[in-house]
């Protein structure tokens, strides 16, 4: 149910770490064509917030005014049938410190709409959960739902690698990647010991890996296996991949602890370009000359930070 007469609306909360604030913003407009500095965004595009490791709970517009009255009053347009509901104040929101609400005021509001609700509340174990938010002097009611943060449990992995990609990162980039995953099909042609895949396999994306190196192939399909997912994972060099890809996504191998020399990474890059029709590139140095010459122009592009060690995270096609 959305607001009648108009097209639908959500409003998404974010929470994130600062040195990763630059990666959220590349994910928020891959999903949603647009970002913002704020913990709010509203957009008519509907994304679970299961899928994001920085999307903390959305709220599918019901409702909506100007005026808090009038959304208590909406409310009285809700009927439960045999459902229990509850109602929640959501605390994210872009009121100034002047505004914001204390406890007593949060939970009046929500027992004024509660009341306004025909239908019978249940605190505890509610069958609908509605969530009220205000954004930009406007509030909002809807269905709330809360994200459940997948990604931790894909932490514990059975196989590890000291320079694999966070999972928060892996998830986050196959979102850039892939933020529509009908009809979309995606190789990590560097898988290591498959982190991405892991991510973008919890996430419906049709993905496959592969690597040059026997032993870390293998540790990625007990990886993938391991948290009940099927998926290609083949040993061999990307120059052997005959198959052609909506995208690809690749972390560069890094002279940090790799020998991979520039040409080598040149080479990955000219592949990437005959595989795939885009490309997500995770890198620690400055390659934008090399994209280029292999082909690719670069369209969006964002950076994660660890202490002093800084990926960059680029978006090509």
């Amino acid at each position: 149910m959305t607001v009648t007469g108009q097209t639908p609306l959500f409003i998404y909360t974010y929470a994130f770490r600062e040195e990763e604030h630059s990666l959220c913003r590349l994910e928020m407009r891959a999903f949603f064509g647009e970002d913002t500095e704020a913990s709010l965004i509203a957009s008519p595009i509907g994304i679970h917030p299961d899928r994001s490791p920085f999307l903390r709970e959305r709220i599918e517009v019901v409702h909506a005014s100007d005026r808090l009255d009038e959304v208590v009053e909406l409310a009285k347009q809700i009927h439960m049938g045999d459902e229990t509901f509850k109602v929640i104040f959501v605390k994210t929101n872009d009121l100034g410190p002047a505004d914001k609400w204390d406890y007593d005021r949060q939970r009046g509001i929500e027992r004024d709409i509660g009341l306004s609700i025909e239908g019978e509340a249940d605190v505890h174990h509610p069958d609908v959960t509605y969530g009220l938010v205000t954004l930009e002097g406007r509030w909002y009611l809807g269905y709330y739902t809360k994200s459940k943060a997948i990604w931790l449990d894909h932490m514990k992995k059975p196989r590890s690698y000291s320079i694999a990609l966070s999972t928060r990162v892996a998830r986050a980039v196959a979102n850039i990647a892939v933020p529509e995953v009908a009809g979309v099909k995606a190789i990590d042609p560097c898988c290591g010991i498959g982190t991405v895949l892991v991510e973008a396999l919890s996430m419906g994306i049709d993905i496959e890996g592969r690597d040059y190196n026997h032993f870390i192939a293998k540790g990625a399909r007990e990886n993938v296996a391991h948290f009940g997912y099927d998926a290609r994972v083949a040993f061999g060099d990307i120059a052997d991949v005959t198959e052609h890809y909506d995208v690809a996504i690749m972390d560069m191998p890094y002279n940090h602890f790799s020998t991979s020399t520039p040409e080598a990474q040149f080479a990955l890059l000219e592949q990437a370009r005959r595989i795939a029709d885009k490309a997500v590139i995770i890198t620690v140095d400055t390659i934008d000359g090399m994209i280029a010459d292999a082909g690719f122009v670069i369209r969006d592009r964002g950076v994660v930070r660890k202490s002093h060690f800084i990926r960059q995270v680029i978006v090509c096609d």
